[in-house]
Formats: structure tokens, sequence, C-alpha cells
């Protein structure tokens, strides 16, 4: 298009209710209200912190994905969150990883913007248009997610790139980043802070955070590991409250239940039918994450797994994350699925879907093994699991190689019912007919 088309560009505001069907919305310049006179415009400039100031998406990664309405509030306090634990400020130059459409992306672009910082986007993420604009344009933050870090990090060592030294703030969420990941990119961003979030739409993004390559190593690492308690998220920001709701849970002596919320970062509802449904997930005040977890005697809270996502086998809950993140420690493991398939004596058993790293060779029973170190087996990735404690009745017994990318939303996380069907559809006797 050519630039010197337009002489400018408007600036329209809407007054009415655009999205009514029996009142068509007007459209008024700016510069038409600033020339009225003054005392004809009929409309007054009213404070609605608690209205609906957009409609947010889910994943989808359960079910089909949910719009979500956020009011003002739920904006301006996740940005004063964010400003306050990350540190963002006007000095920053900020490189939009994630799209707008999602909370990660929205939450963190008004973070910014209200801290005065300056942003950078390009259309895409790449991490080759990453990379070039982190050195070009002097980034010095940006927000990723697990497939986000690995994408930079792969193509880092492909290009010999190192001492990326203006990055010092990195926020990641959409799940936990393996220890490997975190030494990787601490030694690639020699001087960033890398902070987790665990959060979610319908809580605005952000709960709680951690600061994973900054404090004591023997800290880390007490984070970072997995055992029956699940993994280690962090604290809740300053304006959030989370409780552990137990009513549902048969063991009085269990610390472990749902995660539930409250305060003003809570959304407003369910987009339906265009109306906001506010009766589900809500219960006085209180929204159920839909995640299962516990709180330390230090008010870190510990995530064990979605409550949809847990898988009953042999009538001992098993939450695959937990499973996933023990496998993933494996040298020759570069990403792995845990799901559940019916099975007629457990009701469920555990199959995990095991994508191997590139200089790695997958050995079935059925092979010779050639003593070389770099194999991964069945076998040795149930020693794996013992090796790291993990119960007996969490270990997988059926091991699948997925030699392709799993399929991921458009944040990076796992489409389990769509690798679910795909892996029942493979478990299948095939017919000689």
């Amino acid at each position: 298009m050519d630039s010197g088309s337009f002489s400018y560009v408007g600036l329209y505001l809407t007054m009415g209710d655009p999205v009514s069907t029996s009142h068509a919305a007007n459209f008024v310049s700016v510069g038409h209200i600033k020339r009225s006179p003054r005392g004809t415009m009929v409309m007054e400039p009213v404070s609605a912190p608690r209205d609906v100031a957009l409609i947010c998406f889910t994943s989808g990664t359960t079910g089909r994905p949910k719009g979500v309405a956020i009011s003002h509030t739920s904006l301006i306090i996740q940005s004063l969150a964010k400003i306050a634990v990350v540190g963002y400020g006007e000095d920053d130059v900020y490189l939009h990883t994630a799209p707008l459409c999602h909370i990660g992306g929205i939450s963190s672009c008004l973070a910014i913007l209200m801290a005065g910082g300056c942003h950078v986007l390009i259309p895409k993420f790449d991490a080759k248009s990453a990379f070039k604009a982190i050195q070009e344009q002097k980034v010095t933050c940006f927000i990723t997610v697990p497939a986000i870090m690995a994408d930079l990090l792969s193509y880092a060592r492909k290009e010999n790139i190192s001492g990326c030294g203006a990055v010092t703030k990195i926020l990641n969420g959409g799940g936990g980043l393996s220890a490997e990941l975190i030494n990787k990119a601490s030694c690639l961003f020699l001087h960033a802070a890398i902070f987790s979030a665990y959060g979610m739409t319908e809580a605005c993004s952000s709960l709680t955070f951690m600061a994973i390559n900054k404090s004591e190593p023997q800290e880390t690492e007490n984070q970072l590991s997995s055992h029956s308690g699940g993994v280690c998220v962090g604290k809740p920001a300053p304006h959030v409250e989370i409780q552990i709701g137990r009513e549902d849970i048969n063991s009085s002596s269990s610390p472990m239940g749902k995660i539930l919320t409250r305060g003003l970062h809570t959304m407003v509802g369910y987009w339906a039918n265009n109306t906001v449904d506010t009766s589900e997930s809500v219960r006085n005040g209180w929204l159920d994450t839909g995640d299962t977890g516990w709180i330390d005697r230090t008010g870190n809270l510990w995530l064990m797994g979605r409550q949809k996502g847990r898988i009953k086998s042999g009538g001992e809950n098993v939450y695959p994350e937990e499973i996933e993140l023990v496998l993933s420690q494996h040298p020759g493991v570069a990403k792995v699925v845990v799901l559940g398939v019916p099975d007629s004596r457990l009701g469920e058993k555990l199959v995990a879907c095991v994508n191997i790293m590139d200089d790695w060779k997958w050995v079935d029973a059925t092979d010779e093994h050639q003593g070389e170190g770099k194999e991964v087996s069945s076998q040795t990735l149930q020693e794996h699991c013992r090796i790291n404690k993990l119960s007996r009745f969490k270990v997988p017994r059926l091991y699948h190689q997925w030699r392709r990318p799993f399929p991921v939303t458009t944040t990076g996380k796992i489409k389990r019912e769509e690798l679910k069907t795909e892996i029942l559809a493979s478990l299948q006797p095939r017919s000689n007919l």
C-alpha cells in the first residue's frame, strides 16, 4: 500500500450499544466532539471498573474454547502485579512473542503500557524473527511458553548465538520449564531473571510467580523437583487469594484439594449467547481453577494437575503432569505426554507418548542393543521412574514412540484429546480382512 494514500488516520468513538440489534450504533469522530458546543453532549464519561473490558478465549485443551469476560479492574491489577513482581519499567523494550488474542499476550502488553515501556511487534513468532528483533531493537524482556523457549534455544545453538546481554527479564507461562531448559536459557540470556507464572484466562493471567534462576541452587532444585507433592509454582501475587477446597477429598489427612482463588482479578463470567454467565465455576466469590494442588508451610502452591485430566488407574488418582515431569528429566527424552486409555482391569492404564532427542535411538524389546549408552526403551524409562521414586502405580507400563510434533494449541498447550484419539487408533488390533 502507498504510504502517501492517506493524509491522516481518523479516530472515532462509538455512541450507543454496538451489540444491540434493535438500535444501531452511532460513530462520531473525535474531531466532531471537540468542535461541538459545550453542553450539547448527552453522554458523560462513566467509571465502570467491573464492566467488561474484553472477551478472551481459553486455549480449549480440555474441550471447546470458552469466551471469558474480563473487567477493567482485573486488567489493571494484573498489570500492577507483573510490574511489582517481574519489575517492568519505562526503560524496558518488550518483544511481543505471544498473540494478543490470548490472555498472556494481552495482559503483559498492558503491563508494559502501564509501565511506559517500548513495544516491539513481529507478525508471528518464529525464532529467527525473534532473535533479529532482540539484537536490532535491544529487547530487554519478553514472555515464553516452554515450546517458544525450546525453539529459541534450538535456533541459538544452530546459529551459534550467544550472550544476549540486553535481555533482563523473561516470564514463562503455559507450563513449567525443565531444568535443562532453565540452565540453557540462563547461559544464553546471561543477565536475565527468569520467572515462572501459573495462571489461567479466567483469572486474568498469572496467579502465582516464582523466580527460577535467581534463587539458591538447593531451593531451585527443591522447587523444580517432582515427588508425591506435585510441582511447585510459587507464591500468589499480592492481590490474589488462594485456598484449597477439600470438600470432595476423601482423606482428611491429605492437604490436597481443588485450587480456588478469589479477588478482583477473577473473571466477570463466561460469554454465551450474548450474555455473561456468572454461575459457572464461581461459588461464594471463589473461582474453581479446575486444578488440584496444595499449599506448603512457606506459602508456595504445589500443582498436581488438571481435575479434568486426572487419570483413575486401579482406584488411584494419577495426574499426568507429575509423571511427565519425571520422564522429561531423562536425557534422551525431548518431550513426553502421559495419557489414560481404557483398560478392563484397571479402568484406565497409563500410556507415555515419548518424543526422543535427535541423537538418541529408540530400542524396542525385539531390537538388538548396541550398548552405546544413547538408547531409550520402555525398560530404561520405567527404571528412570523408579530411581526418581515415582510411586509404582504411577509408572507407565506402555510406551509409544512419537515421531512427529505433538498437536498443540496456538499457545503451545498439548491437545490431549486429539492425541488420545490417535493413540487409541494405533492400539487397535489391525484387521486382516
